[in-house]
């Protein structure tokens, strides 16, 4: 491994090592704020905990505008079943393999922690030139953008965004889709459950999950999905009682797994087993090459002699209502053939204070589509006596193909890698859509490292591609006063 690549992967070591769940972000707050001040940069932050790093100038760059290079704190907290790993207080671990660094178990927070850590390289490498820099790290962008959404328009002065948050190196993004949460709640009535019932867990688990976005054109499971499946062509043959359902940890994230309390008569115990291995057969081979660890389990279960069990007729209504809420692919883009431009995620399942809980996560590119998916997840929540309310979502951001900053970025990787960068846009939310709205003629571009199932414990980062994202970013930055110097020489020669 090259001497800059150890030094990024170093501060991303040390990134890692500081909890940084979404909303929690005030240790690495703390952190990169004690950087900042101990390499002498100014440093100044906002009421969410928003930072920015001021960088002086390299000699010769002092006149030149403000680069702002911009990512967020937060990560997704996913980990694999049976993981002990506490989010809250454990560091992240990063592991390489071969040519890929991965975390055991976990999320590796590469999505964004690795932005942060090629920032602070370049900040701190008296060997790059650059104009002033600005580096923006904003909180909790992964459950709403809430950092983003926060900043006041004085917090930063550059007009030209480098944003970090792309995770396929040799793609400029140039747009991303707008989105919004919708929860659901529906209230709940129990009654006793008969003495001479047995508990069990019904356990879906095994999928890949994924991004919510860049991942949902895959068709991978939803583990909430197959669960109000099996439960209810259950339902519908035999006595068969609901007690608890969970599924699924983020909005923005796949759910991989979901499980239920359920009971019923000792007869039917065998039959209702094999009926749940016929299960598994037919959705692995619905799912073959998308889900090969995917598996159904029912589990004996310990329960509390308190717990009571939904009642019927409203726990026919809870699997009615997840069978119906839409998940998956709703549009493709007409302009972008490839471009998904508007999904749903039917991410959360839970049970809190007597009442389902349901989260849906909507997007799409497109207001008017935005507009209807979200109709239709209302829709079904009222047609099965639930109510909704929904977040304050975020803002699409429409590509702009004449952006000079866009022709710049393309004209410098061509000089530096002798090949040509593709331009995308993303169905996924990214930061340049609040920002650009906040901050008029803002220029933007999104770029980064490649990275492999984001927002899963299968993420990984391809370590060459963090060395190509540091070439492109010096050269990029060094052009501005390529530009300059040549103007000048210009000006003195007539």
């Amino acid at each position: 491994m090259d001497e800059v690549t150890e030094k990024i992967l170093t501060l991303f070591r040390e990134i890692s090592s500081v909890p940084r769940p979404s909303g929690q972000e005030e240790r690495i707050a703390t952190w990169l704020k004690e950087w900042g001040l101990s390499k002498g940069f100014s440093v100044k932050f906002d009421s969410v905990n928003n930072i920015v790093i001021g960088v002086p100038a390299s000699k010769g760059y002092e006149n030149l505008p403000s680069i702002v290079i911009q990512g967020h704190m937060d990560m997704v907290c996913e980990k694999a079943c049976g993981s002990m790993h506490d989010f809250a207080k454990d560091p992240i671990v990063p592991v390489i393999e071969t040519d890929w660094l991965r975390a055991e178990g976990t999320t590796l927070g590469a999505d964004n922690g690795i932005a942060l850590a090629i920032a602070l390289a370049l900040a701190e490498d008296m060997g790059v030139n650059h104009p002033p820099l600005e580096l923006l790290f904003t909180v909790d962008e992964e459950t709403g953008l809430t950092g983003a959404n926060a900043l006041m328009p004085d917090f930063i002065t550059g007009k030209i965004l480098l944003n970090v948050d792309s995770e396929e190196e040799g793609v400029f993004t140039v747009g991303c889709a707008g989105g919004l949460n919708t929860t659901i709640r529906m209230p709940l009535e129990y009654s006793s459950v008969p003495e001479d019932v047995l508990f069990f867990r019904l356990v879906v688990n095994g999928l890949s999950g994924g991004h919510s976005g860049v991942d949902i054109h895959e068709k991978r499971a939803n583990a909430n999905k197959l669960l109000a499946e099996v439960l209810q062509s259950l339902m519908e043959e035999y006595d068969l009682m609901l007690l608890d359902i969970k599924g699924g940890s983020a909005h923005n994230a796949i759910p991989r797994h979901a499980e239920a309390i359920i009971a019923f008569s000792p007869d039917l115990k065998e039959t209702i087993i094999s009926l749940i291995a016929g299960f598994e057969s037919r959705f692995r081979s619905e799912y073959a090459g998308l889900e090969p660890s995917l598996s159904i389990a029912l589990e004996e279960s310990g329960t509390d002699v308190e717990m009571k069990a939904i009642d019927t007729s409203i726990a026919r209504r809870v699997i009615g209502l997840l069978m119906s809420l839409p998940h998956g692919v709703a549009s493709i883009s007409p302009a972008i053939p490839s471009l998904v431009e508007t999904s749903s995620n039917l991410a959360i399942v839970n049970i809190e204070d007597g009442k389902l809980v349901v989260v849906s996560s909507q997007r799409s590119s497109s207001d008017t589509g935005l507009a209807e998916i979200t109709g239709k997840v209302e829709s079904v929540a009222v047609e099965y006596g639930a109510n909704c309310s929904h977040g304050s979502g975020y803002p699409a951001w429409q590509p702009d193909m004449s952006s000079p900053l866009l022709q710049r970025c393309m004209d410098v990787y061509s000089s530096v890698f002798g090949e040509h960068a593709r331009i995308e846009a993303i169905h996924a939310g990214l930061e340049c859509a609040v920002i650009g709205s906040k901050y008029e003629g803002m220029d933007m571009i999104s770029f980064g490292p490649t990275i492999k199932n984001p927002h899963s414990p299968d993420e990984r980062m391809y370590i060459p591609s963090v060395r190509k994202v540091w070439d492109l970013m010096v050269a990029l930055l060094a052009s501005f006063q390529d530009e300059n110097s040549t103007r000048q020489g210009k000006q003195k020669k007539s």
